[in-house]
């Protein structure tokens, strides 16, 4: 079983796949530059797992498409 994610990372995560759906990609470390520059914040550990998740849900995408 994986760590559960809290509602924070979801709900921006989420936010920020639908603003800009085709600057993600299914890779996490060119998902993690793209969120450090959008992104104002100074917690690391919050914008690698916006990443994570964002990476999750590009893959699941991609699986549909």
């Amino acid at each position: 079983m994986g760590r559960i994610r809290t509602g924070l990372v979801k709900r921006i995560s989420r936010s920020l796949v639908e603003k800009y759906p085709t600057l993600f990609t299914t890779d996490y470390e060119q998902n993690k530059e793209i969120i450090g520059k959008i992104l104002e914040t100074g917690s690391k550990k919050l914008k690698d797992q916006i990443a994570g998740y964002v990476t999750h849900l590009m893959k699941i995408r991609a699986q549909k498409a």
